[in-house]
């Protein structure tokens, strides 16, 4: 459950909303001037939002890689060879899930 609460609230009761985010009871959408500004959250959802933002770059940087790479050709030439890939490899997964249950 997410709480939004204003920043002159979260700091008065500061401590226990600590405690309530550690025990995952909550988490606290802090307003300033009725304007979202922060969030209290666990260290576990901490961990997992950066392993998302890490991921998240990975993946930017690997499209931007690609986008670099095929600069040069035709916008449908590089959809339609990028679907003939995401084909290929749905069909390797197939025939691969296939060979598992035999």
């Amino acid at each position: 459950m997410t709480r939004t609460m204003k920043i002159s609230e979260v700091k008065n009761r500061l401590s226990s909303l600590v405690n309530e985010v550690y025990r995952k009871e909550t988490r606290v959408l802090v307003e300033k001037s009725g304007i979202p500004v922060a969030a209290l959250v666990s260290a576990d959802d901490l961990r997992r939002l950066n392993q998302l933002d890490r991921a998240w770059d990975d993946r930017t940087r690997a499209i931007e890689r690609f986008s670099r790479a095929f600069a040069d050709v035709p916008t449908a030439e590089a959809e339609a060879e990028v679907a003939r890939i995401i084909a290929e490899r749905w069909q390797r997964r197939a025939a691969e899930a296939e060979r598992q249950l035999a």
